[in-house]
């Protein structure tokens, strides 16, 4: 005779947070809230930030359009009136002064005492972010994929304008494709980079291999932090060529090797003692991310380490924005998952490593760090 499951008892802290929830929902509730002093600071900080998630949209286009039209680096310099920046944006003075209201509302421009504008804090950190800049004029292929989010839940295209994009994750790669994407992945992954040889000096190693390094920008940023470190770069054909193209004629060029092939078909190099995925796995979805990492185990030698560095989901507060963002990225690139250290750990177990560790990372929202040995 089958006995009937019992639903789990509800923890304390569960049922706190159920009896909260109620109460803030209450819109009787926050009417009282809003004439108690401490309370109303805390309920017009979540007003804000709901209303942020509300016009999240509308504030990116807005972040769009001052891009498009080099708006932030009109103000780099000196602040500048209304009339001087239409000129410099070609817009109409009112299209321009609608634009300035709106980019000062959520921080990127900022009035003068004597009316003019300048940059505020986010508007001067874009004027030396390209990789930024870069990512936000991608946004426009991500948002049209994402125009309809509930269709893509229920019923996913087999192919979006980003993954046509990313165009390595069907594993086949033209040079033109190589090259456009390569150039995106250099240009927008200088903090990811600094974030991870922050956090994994790199001076215990004699050979650093990249495995999926693009067009070379971590291992160059590896080499120039530490001189002495031999320098391997593994990536497809296409996207080989481009890197040894660059890289050719620069100082790293004596302790660099370029090598073309698939991690899912071709043997990796084996002559490194440490090998690095650095904005990879988080590409592929588990299965795939399985096949790297075993491939990676495979051409290892006994005590050799792998490093992991990318976007990771978490507790932290940047960390939990990561994993928003790249939950649906990721669906609109049709292909990878944003996972948690614990996440990767299981995967690199599963592929015989051992010795696992999480590396912080001072801005969780860029990057997080993992690393493993065989």
């Amino acid at each position: 005779m089958s006995r009937k499951a019992t639903p789990s008892r509800a923890s304390l802290s569960d049922r706190i947070r159920t009896w909260r929830n109620r109460m803030i929902a209450d819109p009787a509730f926050r009417r009282r809230a809003r004439n108690w002093p401490i309370l109303r600071r805390i309920t017009n900080k979540r007003a804000n930030e709901l209303f942020a998630l509300t016009a999240g949209f509308v504030n990116s286009q807005v972040l769009l359009a001052c891009v498009e039209l080099d708006l932030f680096a009109a103000l780099e310099d000196d602040p500048k009136d209304t009339a001087a920046l239409a000129r410099h944006v070609r817009l109409p003075g009112d299209a321009a002064d609608r634009l300035l209201r709106a980019a000062e509302g959520i921080g990127l421009v900022a009035r003068t005492s004597d009316g003019r504008w300048t940059l505020d804090d986010h508007g001067a950190v874009l004027t030396q972010s390209p990789g930024i800049t870069a990512m936000i004029r991608h946004h426009g292929a991500v948002y049209r994929d994402l125009a309809d989010p509930v269709a893509l839940l229920r019923d996913p295209p087999a192919e979006t304008e980003t993954s046509r994009f990313w165009s390595y994750v069907g594993g086949t790669v033209g040079a033109e494709d190589g090259a456009a994407y390569s150039e995106l992945m250099r240009i927008s992954q200088d903090m990811v980079i600094e974030e991870v040889l922050d956090a994994y000096p790199m001076d215990r190693h004699r050979h650093l291999l990249d495995v999926g390094g693009g067009s070379g920008a971590f291992v160059t940023a590896a080499g120039n932090r530490w001189p002495s470190l031999e320098l391997s770069l593994f990536d497809l054909p296409a996207v080989a060529e481009t890197a040894r193209q660059r890289l050719a004629n620069g100082p790293l060029s004596g302790r660099l090797t370029v090598h073309g092939g698939s991690f899912f078909d071709d043997a990796l190099p084996r002559d490194a003692d440490c090998y690095a995925l650095i904005r990879v796995l988080y590409d592929h979805d588990d299965a795939a991310a399985l096949r790297i990492l075993s491939a990676i185990h495979e051409a290892m030698e006994d005590g050799d380490t792998l490093i992991i560095g990318e976007p990771m989901a978490g507790d932290a507060p940047g960390a939990r924005q990561v994993a928003a963002y790249f939950t649906f990225y990721l669906m609109a690139m049709r292909s990878g998952r944003c996972r948690a250290p614990d996440d990767i750990f299981a995967l690199l177990q599963a592929a015989g490593f051992r010795h696992m560790r999480q590396h912080r990372t001072r801005m969780p929202v860029v990057a997080g760090l993992v690393s493993a040995r065989k």
